[in-house]
């Protein structure tokens, strides 16, 4: 097994939009959302954030190897109130990515329950008697001359890992992932996933509101 080092791009945060209650942020890849275990591990979006937005506040992640759009609270009232929209699954999120092989039928749903598999941190697995609900619509966009297919995620739940194993399980895996994929399917640069979309209600202004970061690959 190949030792993990920690490399985070050095490139300051593109922020989408700020307002007094919330912060919106086009995560790149290779950062984590928060710090990890270890001084080496303490370079993280919230921290880069909380040099120009001392009372940053987090409200959700994305994974170490997934850009796009994340939000951050300002305040602690608009932390909890955001909080509970996830909570309440009222937010929406898109996400692009390129799977190994052609995916067919051209859309549908996963709906495999997950839960950590703990000899194997921090992988999750498909377990039908411990496992969280978990769903995943998909749409196919494309299919790519090179044997891939670009597809569009918008995850019902949000279970740690959940789009990474869903795509596992229907056996084209996201290309770049290191934790699901193999072989060939493990040949690129980075985690070919990205979270494109995020729509929800502003905290302060119950407005629905979306914002969008393009996919980079």
């Amino acid at each position: 097994m190949s030792v993990f080092h920690y490399s985070p791009p050095p490139d300051a945060p593109r922020i989408l939009y700020a307002d007094a209650h919330i912060l919106v942020v086009d995560k790149p890849a290779g950062l984590l959302s928060v710090p990890g275990r270890g001084e080496d591990r303490a370079d993280c979006l919230i921290s880069r954030l909380r040099v120009g937005h001392p009372t940053v506040l987090l409200v959700h992640r994305l994974d170490l190897d997934t850009s796009g759009v994340i939000i951050f609270a300002l305040t602690p009232d608009a932390q909890r109130n955001l909080g509970r929209q996830f909570e309440a699954r009222s937010t929406a999120k898109t996400y692009t990515a390129l799977l190994a092989g052609h995916l067919t039928p051209a859309e549908g749903r996963v709906d495999l329950p997950l839960i950590v598999d703990w000899p194997n941190r921090p992988r999750q697995h498909v377990n039908f008697e411990t496992g969280r609900p978990a769903q995943t619509d998909w749409r196919v966009l494309s299919h790519e001359s090179d044997g891939t297919s670009r597809v569009l995620l918008m995850p019902v739940t949000g279970r740690s890992h959940q789009l990474r194993v869903h795509m596992m399980e229907l056996g084209h895996p996201i290309l770049g992932d290191t934790l699901y994929a193999t072989g060939d399917a493990l040949n690129h640069p980075r985690l070919m996933l990205h979270a494109e979309t995020l729509a929800f209600a502003h905290p302060a202004t119950d407005e629905p509101i979306r914002f969008t970061a393009p996919c980079p690959f």
